[in-house]
């Protein structure tokens, strides 16, 4: 039985991440999914794409200084490469992660 994978696992791994962090009261947060699915359906296997509740993960939130929400960030091999509040574009989100994408 593997152990469940931690942030830190994620975000070092091969694939860049998109993280969304969001809050179940907020209401921009809601029109994050279709975009998010836009994107994965555009990327497939080349990202990896999670959500993270900033209520339910504070000491996370905290560390990262998110703020606000939906906060997105992108991380590469562990490191945090690009991160913006507010709702973005898939479009935005496809073009930034492509700069991190290995062929």
């Amino acid at each position: 039985m593997s152990s469940p994978e931690t942030f830190a696992t994620i975000i070092n791994g091969d694939l860049p991440v998109l993280v969304d962090f969001f809050a179940e009261w907020c209401g921009p947060c809601k029109m994050m999914p279709p975009i998010l699915e836009q994107v994965r359906n555009k990327l497939g296997g080349k990202v990896r794409i999670i959500k993270i509740d900033v209520d339910k993960n504070q000491k996370l939130a905290s560390e990262l200084n998110v703020s606000s929400v939906p906060t997105l960030a992108i991380f590469s091999k562990g490191e945090i490469k690009w991160r913006q509040p507010g709702v973005q574009q898939a479009n935005t989100l496809v073009q930034l992660l492509n700069k991190y994408i290995v062929s």
